[in-house]
C-alpha cells in the first residue's frame, strides 16, 4: 500500500535496479493508461504493460543493473487524485558499477487513491524532437 505519491516513485525506482516486474507492477492501477516512447503508441491495461516491462527487465543483460531517477519532479495533489511530471534519468551499470550507458525521457503521472493506496492510472512519456531531422533527441 502506497500512502503518499512519493512511494509510489521510491517504489519505482527499487523494482526497476531490482528487476521485479511484479514489485514494479504494483505502483499501477489494473486500467492503467500509458503513452510511451517505445514501440506501441499506447497500452491499455495492467496486462498489455506487464508485456512491455517483462521485455524491458528481460532485455537487460545478466549481471546488469538500471537505475531510475526522478529528476525535477513537481508534485499536485488534491484528495483522491495528483499528477507528477518531471524528467526520468535511466542508467545502466555493470558488476562493477561501471556506467555503461544513459538516457532521460521527460514524464507526466497521474495517480488516483483508490482503497487507501496510490496508483498511478496514466503515464506518459516524450522526447523532444530535432525540428532539421525529425530524430528524437535522448538527453
Amino acid at each position: 500500500m502506497f500512502t503518499n505519491v512519493q512511494e509510489v516513485f521510491r517504489n519505482y525506482s527499487a523494482a526497476v535496479y531490482e528487476k521485479d516486474v511484479d514489485q514494479f507492477l504494483s505502483g499501477y492501477a489494473q486500467d492503467i493508461h500509458v503513452f510511451d516512447c517505445w514501440q506501441e503508441w499506447q497500452y491499455n491495461g495492467i496486462e498489455q504493460w506487464k508485456t512491455l516491462v517483462e521485455d524491458w527487465f528481460g532485455g537487460l543483460a545478466e549481471g546488469e543493473r538500471l537505475r531510475a531517477e526522478l529528476h525535477d519532479e513537481v508534485t499536485k495533489e488534491n484528495g483522491e487524485l495528483a499528477y507528477v511530471h518531471g524528467s526520468m534519468s535511466f542508467a545502466a551499470f555493470d558488476e562493477t558499477g561501471k556506467e555503461l550507458r544513459k538516457m532521460s525521457n521527460r514524464f507526466t503521472f497521474v495517480l488516483e487513491k483508490t482503497e487507501g493506496s496510490w496508483r498511478i492510472t496514466h503515464e506518459h512519456s516524450s522526447l523532444p524532437i530535432g525540428m532539421e531531422d525529425g530524430k528524437a533527441i535522448f538527453d
